[in-house]
């Protein structure tokens, strides 16, 4: 037998997405509108995207990445899209080469962005919170896209009342930081999915028109 309280608790999860859906309506629209218009830029000029995930966000990473490609909703020609991070093999060369097991994750990206970023594409970061709830310092990956003059497209997912992410005090006026709040992580983790899935939409929005 179902245990009573069992069926309103999952309930209240969908209440209380619902209500936090409302007010992300209205905070995320313009930077996930200005994250199009980057994006947009860097492809119709000759640029591509690299798409990295930290911690739980790397399977975002990977299947944003792959919507840049292959598209949504609609067909259309796919997007110059790279996932760095996703080579066990390429990881593991690289970890040895800035300092072996001791090495921090974000210096091995920043390597592969030093290797393949170039001015006029953008990196696109899903910032994922490590066991702690704390956000992984990114300082070397997001200076190494700087250094090879790459656009940052920041997305953060956290509770409501969490501190600011690291990652987001290191952009600069040509980066664009999307930070997904809700009172509850799980909430978040909802909320930064669609986000996103928002963000392909517009892109195949400005690329392909109105549908008929």
């Amino acid at each position: 037998m179902i245990p009573p309280m069992l069926e309103p608790r999952i309930q209240q999860q969908f209440y209380d997405t619902a209500d936090g859906l409302v007010q992300a309506a209205e905070s995320l629209a313009r930077p996930v509108a200005a994250a199009v218009e980057l994006l947009l830029a860097a492809v119709t000029g000759g640029g591509k995207l690299l798409v990295v995930g930290t911690g739980s966000a790397q399977a975002d990473a990977l299947y944003a990445a792959a919507l840049f490609m292959g598209g949504a909703e609609r067909p259309r020609p796919g997007l110059p899209a790279l996932t760095l991070g996703a080579d066990p093999a390429v990881n593991a060369a690289l970890t040895q080469a800035v300092g072996g097991a001791v090495a921090d994750p974000a210096a091995v990206l920043a390597r592969q962005v030093h290797a393949l970023g170039l001015p006029g594409d953008v990196l696109v970061v899903f910032e994922g919170p490590a066991a702690n709830g704390v956000p992984q310092a990114l300082a070397p990956l997001i200076e190494a896209a700087h250094d090879r003059e790459l656009s940052v497209v920041l997305w953060t997912a956290a509770p409501r009342e969490a501190p600011l992410s690291p990652s987001a005090e290191l952009l600069t006026d040509i980066d664009i930081h999307i930070p997904v709040r809700a009172d509850r992580l799980a909430q978040a983790g909802a909320l930064y999915r669609l986000a996103w899935l928002a963000l392909v939409d517009a892109l195949d929005l400005q690329l392909l028109g109105e549908t008929e």
